[in-house]
């Protein structure tokens, strides 16, 4: 890993370790690995090919490294981000003063599939309704992060961040302890201190706390199961939950017991068929009677899905302005709006150059990533486009960092990004140092969604190196030496990773 015969901090501990361990050493890692996980069960179901509930994710034993410096400067980016997010919740389920001053137009908001009528006037307690968010973000220089999402409904992926560290102590305990790598093993910690912080007034003693998942079918049970044994408490699936007198209860075989707390990983239309969809048999009917009468809590709020739609995106700077009269720390992504008809017909006759994506889509899904599309697919979506405008928006295409991966004959550089998470309790904001960072496996590939054949990796965060990351092997080209077998990493000059 040599760029003018110099070996790039903070990765000299990684570049002295792969020089001497070789190729075959770390294919017999990568294969040790993938025993591990398949052992403890860290699996991520792809409906797409069947739901398998026994999938892994791949992972990339080469960790991804950030100086503390610069993760102090992400952090307070990021903090920035979730108050304002939750700022503009608060306000248009409430006085809505951001939509009279004409600074977001209403009916994106109003008639918002993920708005949710019946929040109008109610404040959750702590007036917080993001209580765990991850925020999408990708380097593009050496100094330079954009923002690609805010994930503010049920976000997943921090078990594998768990696991991956996990992973990492085990495969390479010589490597991670040449390194003061910051911990985060302490997350399933921080989350429980965050929801209790947040019981309901109702509550008058410890509160109980439950996480609710749809089932073992879900693409991310594993992580359901895992945060619920990391944290002490329940796991439930709907049937295990009653509402009497607008209080929710958990069904044990000491009787019933009253529950103070749900971390819900179920999608706001299947939360209670009393509210929403009336065919749903994965929540608790009454559910949304008990939130509302101020009887439980739900993490995250139901509607906060508002704050993430792709189209509000444009306007989270503007929000920061507003609410908390400050420039925005992080960039956004430039992002053309479809149902504008100047814009649209810029992208239109830009499709070859351009990221397309659903507005509401999620997962790597429903997109359009103009330079490596065909003749056929950009005509696809400009008939998309022409036909429901509204629910497409387009983004350029960014020259994102890449970082060395192991991939089948050696290594190569991927593209990837870094999803940290973000809790928002009553008395304080909370992060982990680092977040979960998922690469692009295929070669050319932009996509880093493990619904979409991504991968993970460990990202460290080092205590004891506090340069920026221009002097890192994500700032820009080097060439690296392995086993006998020379590999260029350089920068891409495009690409847009979701």
């Amino acid at each position: 890993m040599h760029e003018e015969g110099r070996v790039r901090a903070p990765y000299a501990g990684i570049a002295r370790y792969l020089e001497a361990a070789g190729g075959q050493a770390l294919e017999a890692k990568r294969r040790e690995a993938e025993i591990l996980f398949r052992r403890i069960g860290v699996t991520f179901a792809v409906y797409t090919e069947g739901g398998d509930p026994e999938r892994l994710i791949p992972f990339d034993v080469i960790p991804r490294i950030i100086a503390r410096e610069e993760w102090e400067g992400l952090k307070r980016g990021l903090e920035q981000r979730v108050r304002a997010l939750n700022a503009f919740l608060a306000d248009v389920y409430g006085p809505r003063r951001i939509l009279e001053a004409g600074l977001i137009p209403a009916d994106l908001v109003l008639k918002n599939e993920g708005y949710r009528a019946a929040m109008e006037g109610f404040t959750p307690p702590g007036g917080v309704y993001t209580v765990i968010s991850g925020i999408d973000l990708v380097r593009t220089a050496a100094d330079e992060f954009f923002v690609l999402e805010d994930n503010c409904r049920v976000p997943s992926g921090v078990s594998y961040m768990l696991e991956n560290r996990e992973a990492m102590m085990r495969l390479l305990p010589g490597l991670c302890a040449s390194h003061r790598i910051a911990p985060v093993g302490h997350y399933p910690e921080e989350l429980l201190v965050t929801l209790k912080s947040l019981a309901p007034p109702a509550c008058a003693a410890e509160p109980t706390v439950v996480v609710l998942t749809p089932g073992p079918f879900n693409s991310a049970y594993y992580e359901h199961s895992f945060l619920a044994d990391e944290m002490g408490v329940e796991l439930v699936e709907g049937a295990d939950l009653f509402v009497r007198d607008d209080t929710v209860f958990m069904r044990t075989t000491a009787g019933p017991r009253r529950v103070d707390v749900i971390y819900r990983r179920v999608d706001d239309e299947y939360l209670d068929p009393l509210a929403f969809r009336e065919d749903s048999t994965l929540g608790v009917p009454g559910l949304m009677r008990a939130y509302l009468a101020g009887r439980v809590t739900l993490a995250n709020a139901p509607g906060a899905g508002i704050a993430d739609d792709k189209a509000v995106y444009p306007f989270v700077p503007e929000m920061i302005r507003f609410y908390l009269s400050e420039e925005p720390i992080l960039n956004n992504v430039p992002t053309y709006m479809c149902e504008r008809e100047e814009e649209r017909e810029y992208v239109l006759a830009h499709l070859g150059e351009l990221v397309v994506k659903l507005a509401r889509g999620s997962g790597g899904y429903g997109m359009l990533v103009g330079p490596h599309s065909t003749p056929e697919e950009r005509a696809l979506f400009e008939t998309r486009i022409r036909e429901r405008p509204a629910d497409y928006i387009a983004q350029p295409t960014l020259a994102l960092s890449t970082v060395p991966t192991l991939v089948a004959g050696g290594m190569a550089p991927r593209h990837v990004d870094l999803r940290p998470f973000v809790l928002f309790g009553r008395d304080q904001v909370r992060m982990v140092p680092g977040g979960l960072t998922r690469v692009a496996l295929r070669e050319g590939s932009l996509v880093v969604n493990s619904s979409q054949g991504g991968g993970t990796k460990d990202t460290w965060v080092l205590e004891d190196d506090t340069r920026p990351m221009s002097q890192s092997m994500e700032a820009g080209g080097m060439t690296q030496s392995m086993g006998g077998m020379t590999q260029s990493f350089a920068k891409p000059d495009n690409g847009n990773t979701r």
